[in-house]
């Protein structure tokens, strides 16, 4: 037992590096990213959808919209108030969300995902005058 010091110590900060992630924060979540809306997205002032809805479903509308618009044929998308949008993520959502870096990826980031627009998409450069 002429060890039980070095014992005691090697326990000690065991417990204290496998409780760290527990003590180091608690009860204080990761803030939500805040997305910085464009120019456009401002004048606009609505989107296909309600923003809640966006916020939540927009993977599965899109996902809709690729089915439609590839098997179907389908180009036009009525939203729920009834105006009407052209099926296009390059050129109907990256019109108001051009900002993929501000606007995408905090979001995107956050949750820890990967979405796979961008294996077939590419993120269209803006002109800018100058």
């Amino acid at each position: 037992m002429y060890d039980a010091g070095k014992i005691i110590v090697g326990l000690v900060i065991f417990v204290g590096l496998m409780t760290y992630p527990f003590w180091s924060s608690p009860g204080r979540p990761t803030p939500l990213p805040q997305v910085e809306l464009t120019a456009e997205a401002k004048a606009a002032k609505e989107c296909v959808e309600g923003t809640e809805f966006m916020r939540s479903t927009h993977m599965q509308l899109l996902n809709e919209w690729r089915d439609q618009t590839v098997r179907e044929g389908m180009r036009i998308y009525t939203g729920s108030g009834g105006r009407q949008y052209t099926v296009s993520l390059s050129n109907t959502c990256m019109q108001c969300h051009y900002n993929k870096e501000n606007f995408c990826d905090r979001c995107h980031n956050y949750a820890s995902v990967r979405p796979y627009c961008w294996d077939c998409h590419f993120v269209p450069e803006r002109k800018t005058d100058g």
